[in-house]
């Protein structure tokens, strides 16, 4: 990627002036909370209305991953890429599985945390605690690949005037500002403009882009030409590896906790729906979009490596500027979109990780705290979850579809404690436990051993360590429960 910046001084500054209007954004969260409680501050008093519930879980489930990682990974595999639309799709038929039961069960009984909701159906402390874990990890990754992200599109836009790591830090600084001084409503507050202002971006860089190039029949022409293995069909490798893709976006992407969260916070039950119905159109409008700027990218600058292969979005927005097919507006527009989509997610991981701290482990731990004191104490946390994040989203050298592959790998061994949970109240903690602690074990072992350069597949046979894992979690559980038959 050359050093032209994408903005000139004037559209940077316009670009500064919104990112850090969210500032204020979080100023009025504060003085719009009611009490000093860990659900006032971290489920925004469980009020989130259909607008708001539906923009914030939009602006959280599309991040860098989608705008920077998903491009990328379509530059890279081609035309199979589009699998990427089925995996959020599969995302939002879970949500509508689980999100209505959950949801009765979290006001009933006041959950905060997805592990709340572990505790109360099987009551195993051990249980409780390696999924509050499991999350922390997933969340901590997840947070990582965006904080990547940003410093990709810091450097791009000044045009490395600013350098990555100085990118990162100052994005993330306003991001744990705003997040602290309002916790769940300023984070959710904040991403309904984004989510706005994301929608609109990627709808508009999508129709530019067919407007310029030609549309489908330039990009095909392009790929076969310079890329005519991108265009092949799928072994039955990579198809195993479309399935297994799959099952991360159904047990993986839908037990974000901070998504879990977002279930908690609704208003009443029929919001929930209404904005779950919604979702389910987003994939067609935001991944297949992206998917085809990495098309695009593909076919123009078919030479780019695995690691140039992340600035795909950038490029082809620098290509767009130089054809004059955009201006300063349309640019700015894009990427305070592309940056909007980064910090709604980090800041909501964010927030889930400071409650997860907080409340899964510091009240377990030493109980007696009042809920003014515990709140304080999560905004503390905040801060120095960003901080150790930053440091590894500068030093660690992973893609960011790899690092998305990793977390969801490891939180999909969450996924039988809510499902099994929901739909079978006969199958115990303790079954669940070895279950999801054996299938984690073993997640990380393939993936450890392929990372030491072992020979290991990261894949075994095209599907995902923690898709096996998956499976071995299951078998598990069935094994324990029937050695519990046989006992009684």
């Amino acid at each position: 990627m050359n050093n032209t910046a994408l903005l000139s001084p004037g559209g940077i500054i316009i670009l500064c002036a919104y990112i850090i209007s969210l500032i204020g954004i979080g100023w009025l969260g504060k003085k719009a909370q009611k009490e000093q409680s860990l659900t006032d501050f971290y489920l925004a008093g469980r009020g989130m209305g259909f607008f708001v519930l539906f923009l914030t879980l939009y602006a959280t489930q599309y991040s860098g991953n989608t705008l920077v990682g998903f491009a990328g990974r379509a530059h890279r595999e081609g035309y199979q890429a589009l699998v990427l639309i089925t995996f959020l799709s599969a995302a939002v038929g879970a949500f509508a599985f689980y999100g209505p039961r959950l949801y009765r069960l979290s006001k009933k009984h006041r959950f905060i945390t997805p592990s709340d909701y572990i505790d109360h159906r099987y009551k195993n402390n051990k249980l409780t605690y390696l999924s509050a874990a499991i999350c922390l990890i997933a969340l901590a990754n997840y947070i990582l690949t965006n904080l990547k992200a940003i410093g990709f599109i810091v450097e791009a836009v000044t045009g490395g005037v600013i350098p990555f790591a100085y990118g990162v830090v100052a994005l993330s600084l306003v991001m744990v500002i705003y997040e602290s001084l309002g916790g769940m409503r300023s984070v959710a507050w904040t991403d309904a403009i984004q989510g706005t202002v994301l929608m609109a971006g990627v709808i508009t860089i999508f129709i530019t882009i067919n407007v310029e190039y030609g549309g489908f029949g330039f990009i095909y022409e392009q790929i076969e030409k310079f890329n005519p293995s991108k265009l092949a069909p799928p072994t039955i490798i990579q198809k195993a590896t479309w399935f297994s893709t799959i099952c991360l976006g159904f047990f993986g992407i839908s037990l974000y906790p901070h998504a879990v969260q977002r279930i908690y916070s609704a208003s009443k039950l029929s919001t929930l729906k209404k904005s779950i119905q919604v979702m389910a159109f987003m994939p067609l409008v935001t991944t297949f979009f992206m998917v085809v700027v990495g098309l695009t990218a593909l076919a123009l600058f078919p030479d780019l490596d695995r690691q140039a292969s992340e600035g795909s979005t950038l490029l082809v927005l620098k290509d767009l500027a130089m054809r004059g097919a955009i201006g300063t507006g349309m640019m700015i527009l894009f990427l305070s979109a592309t940056i909007a989509a980064i910090m709604s997610t980090v800041d909501s991981a964010l927030l889930s990780m400071s409650s997860i701290v907080t409340k899964d482990f510091y009240t377990r731990l030493k109980p007696g705290k009042n809920q003014a004191q515990l709140t304080q104490l999560g905004k503390g946390i905040s801060w120095v979850i960003m901080a150790f994040s930053v440091y590894l989203a500068i030093i660690l050298p992973q893609t960011i579809w790899r690092l998305l592959e990793i977390k969801l790998e490891l939180l999909i061994q969450i996924s039988p404690a809510i499902f099994i949970g929901l739909y079978n109240s006969k199958v115990k903690g303790k079954s669940i436990f070895y279950g999801m602690l054996v299938g984690t074990i073993f997640s990380l072992v393939v993936m450890i051993a392929n990372k030491l350069g072992l020979s290991v597949p990261a894949k075994p046979m095209g599907i995902h360590a923690g898709v096996w894992g998956l499976l071995i979690n299951g078998c598990t559980i069935y094994f324990f429960e029937k050695l519990h038959k046989l006992k009684e």
